[in-house]
């Protein structure tokens, strides 16, 4: 009897073992974006989309974003219902600082974002009330997110491939992108026990003067917003799979390095008004990354994206994003290992 329920227990665990391996896929599908901001009730409801409604704001590319086993974006504000900002705004109308609803939360896990960096320079808005309200509602939500002091690292397993998730910012109470020996080290711990760790990063200078990958330190505001090259690089040295950037509120080129695929920034994805959304500044690129499950660089695709108006994220029948990438990268990384073709296919020469 006790043979008989030894080798039960045995094909038990052998099956269970079979399944696990079984269901383990060959490549998964990463997707990133850039900055999200669903509207501000601070200092105005005018500010928050019509009919109090951030649902129309990301519908017409739910589809693309939920295709994807994980899904990225940046947060740029926080949730919170009510309150005065932390910043010392002299006039409130020309104080940026965002606070969504707390109502607006499920329209980020309804469109299909799986993961979000809170590890940026609006996050803090409105203090650290803000932050762990935030958190509170993303963990309502199912939505992972790190990038923050008290909440730097986020793990998690689809289809049984584990996730690390890190995100980092030269801004105060966020994991400190500046300070290189301890953002290596938190990726390189969290290499040591998932599959794909993604890093995200807010850096570099603002605005339409800034497409381009300096490979210097870059200042802004009299800020040191890091040299993103460097960081990156010294990112996937220390085990990175996957890098999105963000910070500059437009795109910039995209790279691999030692078979890891790098976007240095993805710019402004779904921001509803208190942005600049001309010219560049409204393309919005969505970025699909295919890997093996060691994080290796497969292919990828590039859809084009656009915000227009007060903003919200729709297909561009121009195709702009894709061909602003082909040029900035062309530019950039000459030597670079990459091809974009005009479909929006990234594929590797």
């Amino acid at each position: 009897m006790k043979q008989i329920l030894t080798w039960s227990l045995i094909l038990v665990f052998l099956i269970g073992s079979f399944n696990s391996f079984a269901q383990k896929p060959d490549t998964v599908s990463i997707i990133g974006v850039g900055d999200v901001m669903l509207g501000t009730a601070y200092p105005l409801a005018k500010y928050l989309p019509p009919n109090d409604d951030c649902s129309p704001l990301l519908s017409e590319v739910k589809g693309i974003l939920q295709d994807a086993d994980v899904t990225f974006g940046n947060l740029e504000g926080c949730f919170l219902n009510e309150g005065p900002t932390t910043k010392n705004c002299k006039d409130t109308l020309k104080c940026y600082a965002f606070r969504m609803p707390d109502r607006y939360a499920p329209c980020l896990s309804d469109a299909g974002f799986t993961v979000m960096s809170l590890a940026n320079n609006h996050s803090g808005d409105f203090g650290m009330k803000a932050r762990k309200n935030t958190m509170r509602l993303l963990d309502s939500v199912g939505i992972h997110y790190g990038g923050l002091e008290i909440k730097p690292t986020a793990e998690f397993e689809i289809d049984g491939v584990k996730y690390g998730f890190v995100a980092f910012a030269p801004i105060r109470a966020t994991l400190d992108m500046l300070n290189l020996r301890m953002a290596s080290e938190k990726v390189a711990d969290l290499k040591s026990r998932n599959d794909i760790v993604i890093v995200s990063f807010h850096g570099g200078a603002e605005g339409r003067e800034h497409e381009h990958v300096t490979r210097e330190t870059e200042e802004f505001y009299g800020e040191d917003r890091g040299n993103v090259y460097e960081f990156a690089h010294l990112m996937v040295d220390a085990g990175a799979d996957i890098i999105f950037g963000h910070g500059p509120h437009v795109a910039r080129a995209i790279e691999v390095y030692k078979d890891r695929f790098i976007a240095y920034s993805l710019g402004n994805f779904c921001t509803y008004a208190r942005f600049n959304l001309s010219g560049p500044n409204g393309l919005a690129p969505i970025v699909k990354v295919y890997t093996n499950t060691e994080g290796e660089f497969l292919h990828g695709k590039i859809f084009s994206a656009q915000q227009i108006g007060e903003g919200g994220a729709t297909l561009d029948s121009r195709n702009r994003a894709v061909k602003k990438l082909q040029t900035l990268t062309q530019q950039d990384f000459p030597e670079g290992k990459l091809n974009i073709l005009d479909d929006g296919s990234v594929l590797l020469k």
